[in-house]
């Protein structure tokens, strides 16, 4: 199968004189010296092709997928935080009759795989590790830019956009920068039929990309700050763990880079995206996260210091790197001779920023909120906030209740508030509920003959399941209320699952016995490189090795003569540690 395949691919790609991918070096057409082997190639496959039930159906049919399954192999296990044991039977698959083969508390990894695809989230594609993002997932993507690209443009930051590709010569002129990278770094090695004379490759980041012309750019003082984002696509060719918008080969992002004349202005503008990260996780993901700084094992490779915003998936005890913010200092000023002449008419290095954040962000808040209904979604970030179902009965005034979601439908719309009427008339009531619960709606209204009798309306929220009936002359102020209530309570219960997983450890007997636990652990540490290299090695295992995953800022006291957890040295921090994604 897998050589047909590749046959067919080949026929297929010398029709068209491209540029070809290769990886590190790799022949694209040779299955056999290819990194990636079949996993990368994949075999015609049926994934989760949508087939709609007949109207008596209540529920969803379960959608298979072929790509899913072999992600799943590639990962060994690891996915999404999964871990079978080795000579486990083989597990009985039980439907939960809305639309979902696995719970989300009893195979997290497989629930989460099929949340992404039933949810109208992503499409899998034949090359692992690379997703479609469909619209669903593309309007939640929207509405962070949105917010976002207005911030930054308040800050006086502007957009641009630089090449995809990056000449081998630049890439590799900041030595400890491409060694953070290389593992991970594409090249195109091929034109049609002819190798090209120097490969060239493909972003992972584009510091080394943007900086040579940040040289041109910057004279003196008054070229400065020079401030630039940049929204784009990078790939960087992880060979393990794929995981939709979690761990993927390509992905979209932001990237800002910035030059200032002092380190304080570098400082300060720090900390304002960082909190601009915050707002996008809390305010309207819904996600509670930690503000910190990383360590210098697990800060961006050249930089001066990294910050971070930490959100924590309770079902699996990991944690995620939300979006990080990063003061490079003047490394990068030095290697690309990035400087400017300041009022005394001196030379000086300008020190420089870059922060970014992906979209993770989306896979962070279907771990958090999703359930065994499938995705849950925030009012602030959800395309549609309201959906109107009809429930006509025998003999009922259908065209009245017909009639009735499309009023109620044009007045939330003119009041800012994104609906849409479900008047499909091939499909019941109850189908349309499981399907519309599944793509996480917040707020669904019902409207049948005795609500257009009483003149209400019934509102049944995506988050708890509780329905009120509501007056139709209040229902603009209702629905807005209960948007309000929902987007508050998927943070207040968020928090409440993170904070309940928060744990102290002193000693080493603490620590571990919290992380078999799955808790997200504050642990007193000496700040010393070589004990957080020590604690790598002493918990690698199936799981994965445990890391820092910040010091937060907001320090607890720490008394006089506390020990480092790991190696018993006076301790200068706290921090926190688990394992992450």
């Amino acid at each position: 199968m897998l050589s047909r395949t590749l046959a067919n691919q080949t026929r297929h790609l010398n029709r068209f004189p491209l540029a070809l991918l290769s990886i590190l070096h790799c022949n694209p057409y040779s299955a056999a010296v290819h990194p990636i082997s079949q996993s990368s190639i994949q075999p015609p496959h049926q994934e989760f092709q949508s087939r709609f039930p007949s109207q008596s159906q209540r529920t969803l049919v379960r959608y298979s997928s072929v790509m899913a399954g072999k992600e799943a192999n590639e990962a060994k296990g690891s996915k999404a935080g999964s871990n079978p044991s080795k000579g486990k039977k083989k597990e009985v698959k039980k439907e939960t009759g809305l639309g979902l083969t696995y719970k989300k508390d009893e195979n997290f990894g497989e629930w989460y795989s099929e949340v992404v695809v039933n949810g109208e989230m992503i499409q899998y594609y034949d090359i692992s590790g690379c997703y479609i993002l469909r619209p669903w997932a593309m309007s939640i993507w929207e509405k962070m830019h949105d917010f976002f690209d207005a911030e930054i443009k308040k800050m006086k930051i502007q957009n641009c956009y630089f090449p995809l590709f990056v000449s081998p010569g630049v890439l590799e002129k900041e030595k400890d920068h491409i060694e953070g990278f290389a593992p991970e770094v594409a090249w195109v090695t091929k034109s049609g039929e002819s190798d090209l004379e120097v490969p060239i490759a493909i972003r992972p980041t584009s510091e080394t990309v943007m900086y040579p012309y940040y040289s041109k750019w910057i004279r003196g003082h008054r070229d400065l700050p020079l401030r630039l984002n940049q929204w784009c696509n990078v790939v960087r060719w992880e060979f393990s763990n794929p995981t939709p918008f979690i761990r993927s080969r390509e992905f979209l992002w932001q990237e800002g880079h910035t030059a200032f004349a002092t380190k304080e202005e570098a400082d300060k503008e720090v900390l304002e995206i960082l909190e601009l990260y915050r707002r996008i996780y809390e305010e309207f993901l819904a996600v509670p996260v930690i503000k910190g700084k990383k360590s210098e094992l697990e800060k961006f490779a050249g930089g001066l210091y990294t910050t971070t915003v930490e959100a924590f998936i309770p079902n699996t005890g990991r944690g995620v790197q939300g979006a990080t913010s990063h003061c490079l200092g003047q490394n990068f000023a030095k290697m690309f001779e990035i400087n400017f002449e300041n009022e005394k008419g001196e030379k000086c290095m300008v020190w420089q920023n870059s922060w970014a954040y992906t979209t993770r962000t989306i896979g962070v808040m279907i771990m958090v909120h999703g359930d065994d209904k499938g995705l849950v979604l925030p009012p602030k970030v959800a395309s549609v906030q309201v959906v109107v179902v009809p429930v006509p009965f025998k003999d009922a005034d259908t065209k009245g209740i017909f009639d009735a979601c499309t009023s109620v439908v044009e007045t939330l719309k003119e009041s800012g508030i994104s609906a849409e009427a479900d008047t499909r008339d091939n499909y019941s009531p109850g189908w349309k509920y499981s399907h519309w619960e599944m793509k996480g709606v917040p707020l669904r209204i019902e409207i049948g003959p005795r609500d257009l009798a009483n003149k209400q309306v019934r509102i049944v929220r995506r988050d708890n399941s509780a329905k009120t009936d509501i007056p139709i002359d209040d229902l603009v102020v209702k629905v807005r209320e209960t948007l309000d209530a929902i987007q508050q309570n998927l943070f207040d219960a968020a928090k409440q699952k993170k904070e309940a997983c928060m744990t102290v450890a002193k000693t080493w007997e603490e620590f571990m016995d919290a992380l078999n636990q799955k808790k997200l652990i504050l642990a007193p540490w000496c700040d010393e490189e070589d004990v957080e290299k020590s604690v790598k090695e002493r918990t690698r295992g199936e799981m994965g090795a445990v890391k820092t995953l910040c010091s937060p800022f907001d320090q607890p006291e720490m008394p006089e003569g506390t020990l480092c957890f790991a190696s018993g040295k006076p301790a200068k921090k706290w921090t926190y540690w688990g394992r992450s994604y």
